[in-house]
């Protein structure tokens, strides 16, 4: 099994997120992360899609995409020649004597601590997928209340590729 990372340049109009996961769920295809906002330029929006399955499946999801009406560009997002982030909160159940203890694992993951209440502490980090499920391991060891990942995003490297859409 393989992973794509797909960044789609699309028409920033209803209905085309539930175009494209359509394509995706007609097919049978599997969308492991979705991530969608609006670009500089408000007429379009940039889809960061991750999908996982054999080589000649994932080829197939491009070619299917690239036929839809609202997607402008595609670009696969490779390794080493991306940058790809992904940002997740963490509630941890921690009383006073606890707080210390999980703001050290906080701060050797260079994360923030972004609400405290009277009984929990809420974590944020940004950084690649290893980094967010190492801090969930560490953070293991305490009750976990709630967790959200935001799903990855990323754009290519340098400027050599940009597309300029009239």
């Amino acid at each position: 099994m393989e992973r794509i990372v797909l960044s789609l340049l699309v028409d920033n109009t209803a209905g085309v997120l539930s175009r494209i996961a359509g394509l995706f769920s007609r097919r049978g295809y599997n969308i492991e992360s979705l991530t969608v906002g609006v670009t500089a330029d408000e007429r379009y929006s940039r889809m960061t899609v991750v999908s996982v399955g054999e080589q000649e499946i994932l080829d197939q999801i491009e070619k299917q995409l690239r036929k839809l009406e609202d997607v402008r560009d595609i670009k696969e997002l490779k390794p080493g020649h991306s940058v790809y982030r992904e940002l997740i909160l963490v509630k941890v159940s921690a009383n006073a004597s606890e707080r210390q203890a999980i703001s050290a694992i906080a701060e050797i993951f260079r994360a923030t601590i972004v609400d405290v209440g009277r009984d929990s502490l809420t974590v944020m980090l940004t950084g690649d997928q290893s980094k967010l499920d190492a801090l969930i391991n560490l953070l293991g060891d305490y009750e976990i209340l709630e967790l959200a990942r935001t799903g990855l995003t990323g754009l290519s490297r340098g400027s050599d590729d940009i597309r300029y859409l009239p």
